[in-house]
């Protein structure tokens, strides 16, 4: 059992929704990224999602695009990144990470390099939105096998036909997008999400977390009480972009965990 199915395993118990928070590895420094993901479990974060920079992302709008430029500008890598999850293990066993990125830098290290690195910085699951089903035998089996969780994208898209060869191998949770289009880009609703959220859980056991479109406490509780809870990112990243403090950040962040926690 990983963290990740552990963490649902515990939310199930007490009846409670999950909070996912997305934030971009390094951005907008190291040292404040590090003290931003430090802090994002005491403001109610159940799942952190750790960007990896790149510098050609497909599915993120403006928002994650320029954070993952300032951060490879700061001189963050891969191997930054890993270290950043390292520091994090050191005062918190528990919390799951969850590696969301592109395939190149993965690909460029060696997969089973970086299978047996992330697996000892502590990274519970991947996310890596440019690998279809068709290619699972590239990363997602050997990532499984080693321990990590191969996180999928469903999307409104995801027709009857596909949805069963999108769930074949993933694990942990499944990720709906709630939105046809990046992130950032408009807002989720709950009325169109909650029948495909219905929908994709009468084909699987595994949670499914709502993303993309959400950023206020109140959408935050909305998208989780027809889901098993909600993911914010570009909100957040937004935020931390316009310089705000990393007190201010994470009281923002509480708040969307509060509206999720609430559902």
């Amino acid at each position: 059992m990983t963290r990740i199915d552990a963490k649902f395993a515990a939310l199930q118990a007490d009846g409670k929704k999950a909070f996912v928070a997305y934030v971009m590895a390094g951005d907008p420094d190291y040292d404040t990224s590090l003290q931003i993901v430090k802090g994002l479990p005491g403001a109610g974060v159940d799942v952190i999602e750790l960007g990896l920079p790149f510098t050609d992302p497909m599915a993120d709008g403006p928002t994650i695009q320029l954070a993952g430029q300032r951060a490879l500008d700061g001189g963050m890598t891969l191997q930054r990144t890993l270290d950043l999850a390292t520091e994090f293990r050191k005062d918190d066993d528990t919390t799951p990470i969850v590696l969301m990125g592109y395939y190149n830098p993965i690909f460029s290290r060696g997969v089973d390099k970086f299978l047996v690195d992330a697996k000892a910085a502590g990274i519970d699951g991947l996310i890596v939105v440019d690998l279809p089903p068709e290619e699972d035998e590239e990363l997602c089996i050997p990532a499984q096998a080693a321990g990590l969780n191969f996180i999928r994208l469903a999307t409104p898209t995801t027709d009857d036909k596909r949805l069963p060869k999108v769930l074949q191998n993933t694990s942990g949770f499944v990720y709906y997008v709630s939105i046809t289009g990046i992130t950032g880009a408009a807002e989720a609703e709950a009325t169109n999400v909650g029948p495909e959220v219905a929908r994709i859980k009468a084909a699987t056991d595994l949670p499914v977390i709502v993303g993309f479109g959400i950023n206020t406490p109140e959408k935050s509780k909305a998208i989780a009480s027809v889901a098993d809870g909600a993911v914010v990112g570009s909100a957040i990243v937004s935020q931390i972009g316009a310089g705000k403090p990393v007190a201010d950040v994470l009281e923002f962040v509480a708040s969307l965990a509060g509206g999720a926690h609430s559902a």
